[in-house]
């Protein structure tokens, strides 16, 4: 029986089967979900706005639009050349390189515009993975030690020396894997420049 405070779960369908999932994985999924809420319950009308713009240019039949007016500008300027009457914009057409050139600025704008708040909210998630995982690894060197430290206590279990475990319960210190990274980065760099001058 489902609790009031849940959502009623859709019925299901042929297409739609019903997903039953573990009580652990419904939680991470709202914790997602709270998690872009966040992001975007502080977004200003000019930002959603912007980007619901570039959500409609970012589709294909834009694409095929802007073909299309193209093509029916410069047919429309020929054919009143054509007719012997002045056309609004003859070729080569600068009123509509000037339509596009300004279109095009724009969108760019835009489309910055996005990606840098974009960009953030990815920054953001990048630091809670870095954190989560952090933990994680933290807590297995803990579960590491602690069942070693059981089997050292157990009198029917041969007692023996380890080195994989001993290394694996030690939790790991996050600079300095970043300082071995930056270290084997400037190797290739430096066998990447001695390759370059055939050395």
């Amino acid at each position: 029986m489902e609790s009031p405070t849940q959502a009623p779960r859709p019925a299901a369908t042929p297409d739609r089967p019903t997903i039953v999932a573990s009580e652990h994985i419904v939680r991470n999924v709202e914790s997602v979900a709270a998690l872009h809420a966040r992001a975007d319950e502080g977004l200003d009308h000019h930002q959603r706005r912007i980007e619901w713009i570039t959500s409609l240019i970012g589709r294909p039949g834009t694409l095929y639009l802007i073909c299309i007016l193209v093509v029916v500008w410069a047919a429309i300027n020929e054919e009143l050349v054509h007719m012997g009457k002045p056309a609004i914009d003859p070729p080569p057409f600068f009123w509509l390189q000037g339509l596009v050139a300004l279109l095009a600025l724009m969108v760019t704008t835009m489309v910055l515009t996005t990606q840098s708040r974009i960009a953030k909210v990815v920054e953001k998630r990048a630091h809670l993975e870095l954190q989560v995982n952090l933990l994680a690894e933290q807590k297995i060197a803990k579960l590491i030690a602690l069942v070693e430290e059981l089997r050292r206590d157990l009198p029917n279990v041969p007692n023996r020396v380890d080195t994989v475990a001993e290394s694996m319960a030690r939790a790991v210190n996050p600079e300095h894997v970043l300082g071995a990274i930056e270290e084997k980065l400037e190797e290739q760099l430096i066998d990447e420049a001695a390759a370059a001058r055939g050395e």
